[in-house]
């Protein structure tokens, strides 16, 4: 851990620590830093390793896992320990533990000078129950710990209010439902009179910070496909600050953007930076003082964009042939674009499934415009942002009847005109790639198939997934042995005896949230059923598939050559050439 001085330029090492620190925090004072960190913990053994004869090529150890998870996506398999929080002061020297015991806490917030808000879930057995977590004061005279928090359910993200008596968190009481929308709380800093702030208001809250004057916050929430900034006071009032956040997830159009609140100014009128979103072009940096006007800080690609053919973005709203409700879509328009039935369609679904695309720029999309196709994406049933009931419509039923959201959404431009019905391809990654699994069971009018990092199998992803006990536990409800019709007519493999579209399968090496077996059962089902197929191990991807620059090329070229396979224009028009 390092301590850089900003008006020199100088740092220095604050300690020399045995693994990675997270979530550093400054003291009010300005004197201590707490962070947490893994605390090794021995591996169980039940022998001792027989020594390696002279010059002998001796296999490793045996590696021994006690832990439910042994594994986590995008770190790998897990080393021994628990997390814990430590203190260290600002001038360098050996840091303090200050939590203890079985199990992990994390995520520390300063009370004052002489206490820390931590999370955890000090029980027996805490991964039987992967989303419960309590707060915790930390007494660093004794290091006393007492829970703030008490009720069944996540309490995370403590935030404490400039004048430290109240402390602000999010969470919510747990009905074991797949999706349920994170509140804001507020409660005293002995952790009474609790008060939800956000409970009239139908909208997850994600992140959050105090207003300078303590008499409320300003919260990022998912709105519609937007992501909006609101200011929430103390009796739960909320306003609308800004609209346009967003745009730093660049491969597709997800609405993930971030903000920082000034300190130091007081009043009750925020001044925010944030990332502002938008669908022709990356995210910029903006500022805005309370409601007025904001105005871009930055313009990072004008040396680019103004010689690029930028997809037009078209919002379209239908009405979900399933039950009417209102489905939101967006429409990436070719440069060329013309409504006479000619062009093809890309469907492209995505993941969560509780998340949301929105009106963003993405190159995933543009690249697929730029290639001549017409581009949909959708938030069906189950996407976040329209209300807790709206995400909850696909809770023990996914997939299911958000497969009718996005064939609504598909017959709609087919209505109007804007694609060749016989040019229908198919796409989407994570719970995109279980939708499109799906699809091809269900459907056989998309003409070929890409489905990325899918869940094809319930069974297998309850128990070999690094989220397994969740997926048992919210998603299903229960275990496969406990309802096992339940576990099939839920998984893509129970639909493969009817896919007939040639299909692709991709998934990284090192993806352990939907792990490679989920994509190669599918795939050796389609070969088995004789359907035309391909698959696509990526070595060292983890489930951020394109993380990566390279991989994010790699994925969209092999999706638009195998699209392009059998594209019945593109065939054609290699026998008119004399092709064969």
């Amino acid at each position: 851990m390092r301590l850089r001085y900003q008006d020199t330029g100088k740092s220095f090492a604050v300690a020399q620590l045995e693994h990675s620190p997270s979530a550093p925090v400054w003291s009010p004072n300005g004197k201590s830093i707490a962070f947490s960190m893994l605390v090794s913990s021995k591996s169980p053994s039940f022998a001792t390793a027989t020594a390696a004869p002279e010059n002998a090529q001796w296999s490793d150890s045996v590696r021994v896992f006690e832990d439910l998870t042994i594994r986590f996506d995008g770190a790998g398999y897990l080393k021994p320990g628990t997390e814990h929080v430590f203190i260290v002061s600002a001038e360098g020297g050996t840091p303090r533990q200050v939590t203890f015991g079985d199990s992990d806490f994390s995520n520390p917030a300063w009370l004052g000078n002489d206490s820390v808000i931590v999370e955890g879930n000090d029980v027996d057995n805490p991964e039987l129950d992967p989303i419960e977590s309590e707060l915790y004061r930390v007494q660093l005279s004794d290091f006393s710990i007492s829970a703030l928090t008490t009720r069944d359910g996540p309490d995370q993200s403590a935030t404490v209010a400039p004048d430290q008596s109240l402390i602000a968190y999010r969470g919510y009481t747990d009905m074991l439902k797949a999706y349920q929308q994170t509140d804001l709380y507020v409660m005293r800093a002995d952790g009474s009179n609790i008060k939800n702030l956000s409970e009239n208001y139908d909208h997850p809250i994600e992140s959050m910070e105090w207003l300078p004057s303590g008499r409320g916050l300003v919260a990022q929430s998912s709105v519609k496909g937007m992501l909006n900034l609101v200011m929430i006071d103390l009796s739960g009032k909320v306003k609308v600050l800004v609209d346009d956040i967003g745009g730093t997830s660049f491969g597709r159009p997800y609405a993930p953007g971030s903000f920082s609140l000034a300190t130091g100014i007081g009043g009750n009128t925020p001044v925010i930076a944030y990332t502002q979103g938008s669908p022709d072009k990356p995210a910029e940096i903006a500022y805005q003082q309370g409601y007025g006007s904001s105005r871009v800080l930055t313009d990072l690609n004008s040396d680019v964009l103004p010689y690029l053919d930028i997809a037009k973005i078209e919002e379209i709203t239908v009405k979900s042939r399933h039950d009417g409700r209102d489905i939101e879509a967006w429409v990436a328009l070719p440069e060329n674009f013309e409504a006479n039935a000619s062009m093809p369609l890309i469907l492209e679904i995505h993941g969560g499934p509780f998340a949301m695309y929105g009106p963003y720029f993405a190159a995933e999309i543009q690249r697929y415009a730029a290639e001549g196709y017409v581009t949909v994406y959708v938030n069906p049933r189950g996407s976040t942002g329209y209300g807790e009931e709206f995400s909850q419509l696909i809770d023990k039923a996914y997939p299911g009847n958000d497969h009718e959201d996005l064939m609504t959404v598909v017959d709609e431009l087919i209505k109007r005109q804007y694609v060749d019905p016989n040019r229908l391809f198919i796409t989407g990654g994570s719970g995109g790639g279980v939708l499109t699994a799906w699809a091809v069971g269900k459907t056989n009018r998309f003409v070929a198939a890409a489905t990325v990092k899918p869940v094809i199998n319930w069974t297998s992803m309850a128990l070999a997934s690094d989220i397994s006990r969740f997926v048992s536990r919210h998603w299903l409800g229960a275990q496969p042995w406990e309802d096992p019709e339940l576990y099939w007519r839920l998984s893509p493999i129970s639909l493969v005896g009817n896919v007939k579209t040639p299909t692709l399968v991709m998934v990284g090496e090192e993806d352990w949230r939907t792990p490679a077996w989920e994509a190669e059962q599918f795939y050796t089902a389609l070969k088995v059923q004789k359907v035309d197929s391909a698959l696509i191990r990526i070595p060292g991807a983890s489930h951020s598939i394109a993380s990566r620059p390279s991989r994010l090329i790699a994925k969209v070229d092999n999706i638009l050559g195998w699209f392009a396979k059998y594209d019945p224009a593109s065939n054609t028009d290699e026998e008119e050439a004399g092709v064969r």
